[in-house]
């Protein structure tokens, strides 16, 4: 009888173990679109009317597309009795904001031409959604799997050093992914 009662004590103190080391963690996303409005004048492209109406320019280069994302964390964390601390939550938070064509006048040449490429330029962009996506999980799992350490201090700083280090990873992903990609002309996003 006393070993039985042992037994269900220590799979309490396991059970409560568990919880106390497994980090709660959440992701929550927000998604914006802001649409451009393109009026393509007859005789002219396509690319001439998407290149006069769009409103995104990077190191002086223009886009039709652009994706922009943001990931912010926070956690918490708990002193064991022993001192040492551990995460016990953490909030991760995507913000991501795609603009895009949004074609409001045009001759039927042109709307079979935008028909074909909004499509392609559309899926290029949620490839870069994507990357703020990867980026969000991996530092929502990282930050939730730290080890428990000596002192607070020393686990928000290793906390905040992880996220900022993966973020700058899921970017360069990100800019390769253009390069590999030619900002998606690869992918069927490009004009004659």
């Amino acid at each position: 009888m006393r070993a039985s009662g042992f037994m269900a004590g220590l799979r309490s103190a396991l059970v409560v173990l568990v919880c106390i080391t497994a980090a709660r963690a959440e992701i929550t996303e927000q998604n914006l679109q802001r649409p451009y409005t393109v009026d393509a004048q007859p005789g002219e492209s396509l690319r001439q009317a998407l290149n006069r109406a769009t409103p995104i320019a990077v190191n002086g280069q223009r886009f039709h597309g652009y994706t922009r994302w943001n990931v912010r964390w926070t956690f918490r964390w708990w002193r064991e009795p022993s001192g040492r601390c551990t995460i016990t939550e953490v909030q991760t938070h995507l913000r991501t904001e795609v603009q895009l064509p949004q074609l409001r006048t045009a001759t039927p040449a042109q709307q079979a031409v935008f028909d074909r490429y909004l499509p392609a330029l559309s899926r290029h962009e949620q490839g870069h959604v994507q990357f703020g996506r990867d980026a969000a999980q991996a530092i929502d799992e990282g930050i939730a799997r730290l080890p428990a350490v000596e002192d607070c201090a020393t686990l928000e700083r290793t906390a905040n050093a992880l996220g900022h280090r993966l973020l700058r990873e899921h970017t360069d992903r990100e800019k390769a992914y253009d390069q590999r990609t030619a900002h998606g002309a690869t992918q069927g996003a490009r004009l004659e």
